[in-house]
Formats: C-alpha cells, sequence, structure tokens
C-alpha cells in the first residue's frame, strides 16, 4: 500500500504581476512560480503565483516540522512580504498537501499549525489551505 506524503508551501497570488519581481524583491528563490496572468487582459484574468514548498516526504509525515521549514525562510522578510503585497496587490497563503494512506496500519499524520506559525500568518494577512486526497491502492 501507498504510505502517507505531504509537503508545505507558502504562495503568494494575484493578476498582473510578474513573480520576478517578487524574487528579486524578498530575495528568496521560489520552488515554482507561474507568470499566466503577468499580461492577461481585465476581462479574463488569469492568476499568477509565486511560490515556496518544501519536498514531499513519505516516512512520519509531520505537519508541524514542514510549515517550520517554510516559516524560518519567511520570518526574516516579514516586512518585504508585507511591501510586496500591498505594492503587487497579492494574497498570501500558508498551504499544505496531504495525500493519506488507505493502509488502517498506517500512522494518520498530525494536521495542525505552531503559535508562532499562525500569529506570523495573522501579521501578513494570510490564509490557510489544506489540500488532501486518498492514496491509490497499489
Amino acid at each position: 500500500m501507498a504510505s502517507n506524503k505531504g509537503r508545505a508551501f507558502f504562495a503568494l497570488s494575484g493578476y498582473h504581476f510578474n513573480p520576478d519581481d517578487v524574487t528579486h524583491i524578498l530575495g528568496i528563490e521560489p520552488t515554482s512560480t507561474n507568470a499566466a496572468g503577468m499580461g492577461g487582459s481585465s476581462g479574463k484574468p488569469v492568476i499568477s503565483s509565486w511560490e515556496i514548498s518544501t519536498d514531499t516526504i513519505s516516512e512520519e509525515v509531520d505537519l508541524y516540522k514542514l510549515t517550520e521549514i517554510i516559516l524560518k525562510q519567511l520570518e526574516p522578510v516579514k516586512e518585504q512580504i508585507l511591501q510586496v503585497c500591498k505594492s503587487h496587490n497579492l494574497s498570501p497563503r500558508m498551504g499544505v498537501v496531504l495525500t493519506l494512506s488507505t493502509d488502517k496500519d498506517d500512522n494518520c499524520p498530525d494536521v495542525g499549525f505552531g503559535g508562532r506559525l499562525v500569529k506570523f500568518l495573522a501579521e501578513i494577512g494570510a490564509f490557510i489551505n489544506i489540500d488532501y486526497k486518498i492514496s491509490d491502492r497499489i
């Protein structure tokens, strides 16, 4: 059977912005970007995004530890995050992606967020997103 898998990420998303601007302002190399909405029209806006992410892990998924990895990268640039969100009208988001095992003997990962992370996310006006699915049987 497939085991639990998980990763954590932080994303900034919005309309009509160049993700390279965010990289320049924050000084953090993103894991992924999407510039689809950079030159979009106002009639059919498309969202662009800038994201940093942990690797997807499958051994003892601990979301507290995964989000801590992301938080350590973000805390030193909190003011720059606030600045880029305001100047580019971006929406900040902390997320976790979980694939849950169907094996009844596999541990269920804890899904939660530490107080320091919650405080940080509140200070930058971020929301939390949890995506999950059930793993396919092998």
